[in-house]
């Protein structure tokens, strides 16, 4: 195991375990595992939090995106234009919803969805637009209100994160996952759709109960995605740690910008209005002409015992899944050159001082070797 995890799961249970054990007694004695008083009142509780009228739960972050875009049209023969650096789960709910991803670079200071490529790309089969809020920090939603196409964010990696004072989901309908190493992380798959669409929420919640709200009433061909109990109780006990939580994130990104700054690699940049909450501390290492740089400081800082990872080391055109796509490689130039370079640190509401000074120098040493 690692001295020093990129996420520290055991860290975080051992602040509520006592609760989550609580919890979990009154799930079993009351014997509701699906549905129930827990996943209401989470939901209830989690649309609050992001001052949003609905909140549906499902089984994963994915089948939340997928029944997103099912729910604001997307049909099969559709196209729905997505960034390349993103995780899979972005592409393979497009494609689940029987759509085309259509694939385009991002921004090179944020790496958020570049706004002016993603407009050009807009045609007469777009059925939607997904923005990823990437590594903490929401893309400007904003600028596709205008264009008459559906919105749908990918907000997996943004919990209570906010755009102009606006949380994911207020421009229309936004997917989340609950993914146990997320800032709000469950203890096993769960997900969510958050939106303001009345017509949105009904047709989620129907759709991922076999169709229908009642059982043995199938108005549509539904799927079985549910939040289930358990996962509920996990969810708001560690909801009401999140505001302490992301300030803790906030706090140890602002110490690794102090302690970095006398290296040779990009610190993260916030986009002007954002309130970043730091899923992930991305630094980008140049490679001075040496291609395999990154990855070579990557093998020291694990030697070392640090963690550290590369969200994500291949864009979604150089996968081999989505290979047919047709994109050449150079087609997307700063998507690729940030698939070369990016590096994310360790980070978590429970790192120490310590540990960050223990990582960056590490990261000095490394860069001095490498």
């Amino acid at each position: 195991m690692s001295s020093i995890p990129l996420v520290d799961l055991r860290a975080a249970h051992a602040e509520l375990g006592e609760e989550v054990e609580l919890g979990f007694k009154r799930v079993l004695d009351s014997a509701a595992f699906i549905g129930g008083d827990e996943v209401a009142a989470f939901e209830r509780e989690y649309a609050a939090f992001c001052q949003l009228p609905h909140c549906v739960g499902v089984a994963n972050g994915t089948d939340a995106l997928e029944l997103a875009l099912r729910a604001v049209g997307v049909r099969p023969g559709h196209e729905v234009i997505i960034p390349a650096n993103t995780f899979v789960a972005t592409a393979e709910a497009v494609v689940r919803a029987g759509a085309r991803p259509v694939l385009v670079d991002c921004d090179p200071v944020t790496h958020l969805l570049d706004v002016a490529a993603a407009l050009a790309a807009v045609g007469p089969a777009t059925a939607a637009i997904v923005p990823v809020h990437l590594y903490g920090q929401m893309a400007p939603t904003e600028q596709f209100a205008d264009t008459g196409v559906p919105v749908v964010e990918d907000a997996a990696q943004c919990h209570g994160a906010t755009r102009h004072g606006r949380a994911p989901g207020a421009w229309g309908v936004a997917a989340t996952s609950y993914y146990p190493g997320k800032n709000l992380g469950a203890y096993g798959d769960a997900g969510a759709v958050v939106t303001t669409d009345d017509s949105i929420a009904h047709y989620v919640r129907a759709v991922a109960n076999h169709g229908g709200r009642a059982k043995y009433q199938h108005d549509l061909i539904g799927c079985n995605s549910r939040l289930d109990a358990l996962q509920a109780v996990v969810l708001r006990i560690k909801l009401a740690r999140l505001p302490r939580w992301n300030q803790a994130r906030r706090a140890a990104a602002a110490r690794y910008d102090a302690l970095l700054q006398a290296l040779d690699v990009r610190r993260p940049t916030v986009l002007e209005g954002n309130d970043h909450v730091w899923h992930l501390y991305v630094i980008r290492i140049p490679g001075d002409g040496r291609p395999d740089r990154r990855d070579r400081v990557l093998a020291r800082l694990e030697a070392a015992g640090i963690a550290a990872a590369i969200h994500y080391p291949a864009p979604i055109h150089r996968l081999p899944a989505f290979a047919h796509l047709g994109y050449p490689v150079g087609v997307l130039p700063h998507v690729e050159a940030a698939a070369a370079e990016i590096l994310s640190l360790p980070l978590h509401p429970h790192i120490t001082p310590g540990q960050q000074e223990f990582v960056v120098d590490t990261l000095a040493d490394a860069l001095r070797r490498c």
